[in-house]
């Protein structure tokens, strides 16, 4: 009797899987690299061969990227422009910079931890049957 592959194969844990992505790197190896450019994530891991082309993580990365980068930024900016305010120009060119950048920053590591739990949870990870 000769037993065919199954389709189910263990994982690490969730919380192993997110530091994995949080990291750049595959959740299920933590040695391939999770993203091929900045925001591209790669088809199929170099080291493990673990499949991340159809794992969609589309409007939610950038959701957590605003919520984050929000409720850190407003509170310092209305925090430091109450207390000592700086002249407009200072004002309108340095807090949206660090905005800007702040959002750069994390909006990577926001689609890793989606693509994380998408794939730690074997959810579809896209809309096709």
């Amino acid at each position: 009797m000769s037993s065919s592959p199954s389709p189910y194969r263990p994982r690490p844990p969730l919380g192993t899987a997110i530091a994995r992505t949080l990291s750049g790197n595959c959740p299920n190896c933590g040695k391939g690299r999770l993203f091929r450019t900045y925001l591209k994530q790669v088809e199929r891991c170099a080291e493990c061969d673990e499949g991340f082309g159809h794992i969609r993580s589309d409007d939610a990365a950038p959701w957590l990227t605003i919520l984050i980068v929000g409720h850190l930024l407003v509170p310092i900016v209305l925090l430091v422009e109450r207390e000592n305010p700086w002249p407009e120009w200072v004002a309108m060119t340095l807090w949206p910079s660090i905005g800007l950048l702040m959002c750069l920053l994390m909006l990577p590591r926001a689609k890793a931890l989606f693509l994380g739990l998408i794939w730690s949870m074997r959810a579809p990870g896209s809309e096709a049957n």
